[in-house]
């Protein structure tokens, strides 16, 4: 079962590929592009990766589920190394403000790791048995839309080079594949699963809050951007659901 987990990842390599290109499509409406990839971070934190993590790592640590207590770990770590990265970048000469490329680089390495383990979740799931297989599949093929776009947004927002955003893309379309593969040789403990996810939900919230989000109402404070938003996190409720059933 494990091969047909390789199988099913090579479908989520197209759909990540295929979130990417639409990504590079509508450029020409910046704000759009942005307030969709904010909702669908959003949608893929608080419908997807908590819920997730809370199931795999249902221990506690003095009274907190140990997923929740990474999860503002996550976003703590994301905001200390932003401003870390902006001191650097200051100290260097950069202007104050000015977007950092190593932020998005770092962004869109972490939407590249939790591909990784969508990889794994997924040959773990076929490893259980077919059904829950198929369910995983169904969930991880869906929101690798999701993972594409904001991979290669993430990238560019911050001002790296088109080529470093599709080096990016590719990276995280190929992470799957490689997590899958992985799983011929061993199992990730669930537990430790669900802690990573509940840390890389953390800071795909941060970047989602306070990074994403005030940049497309920035210039462009129109409706359409804010419908953009709230319709990436109803499409992830929306595969979220299909995949439940």
């Amino acid at each position: 079962m494990a091969y047909t987990a390789v199988l099913v990842a090579l479908g989520a390599f197209l759909m990540t590929l295929f979130g990417g290109w639409v990504a590079q499509r509508v450029t020409d409406r910046r704000h759009l592009v942005l307030g969709l990839a904010g909702g669908l971070m959003l949608g893929v934190v608080g419908l997807d990766l908590l819920p997730e993590a809370l199931e795999a790592a249902d221990s506690e640590v003095f009274g907190v589920p140990a997923a929740l207590l990474l999860f503002v770990g996550g976003f703590l770590a994301a905001h200390v190394g932003e401003h870390l990265l902006a001191g650097r970048h200051a100290a260097h000469g950069g202007e104050e403000g000015e977007r950092i490329p190593e932020v998005g680089l770092t962004a869109a390495s972490a939407m590249v790791g939790h591909s990784l383990m969508d990889g794994i979740a997924l040959g773990a799931a076929f490893q259980v048995g077919g059904g829950m297989g198929v369910a995983v599949a169904l969930a991880v093929i869906a929101h690798d839309f999701a993972d594409g776009f904001n991979t290669y947004t993430l990238t560019s927002l911050y001002g790296n080079a088109r080529r470093k955003a599709l080096a990016m893309l590719f990276a995280d379309a190929a992470a799957p594949v490689v997590g899958a593969a992985s799983t011929l040789f061993f199992t990730l403990p669930a537990e430790l699963l669900g802690c990573y996810l509940g840390f890389f939900g953390g800071v795909l919230l941060y970047l989602a809050a306070a990074e994403i989000l005030p940049e497309a109402h920035h210039d462009h404070p129109a409706r359409s951007t804010l419908l953009c938003t709230v319709a990436g996190a109803g499409f992830i409720w929306l595969v979220v659901g299909i995949a439940a059933e």
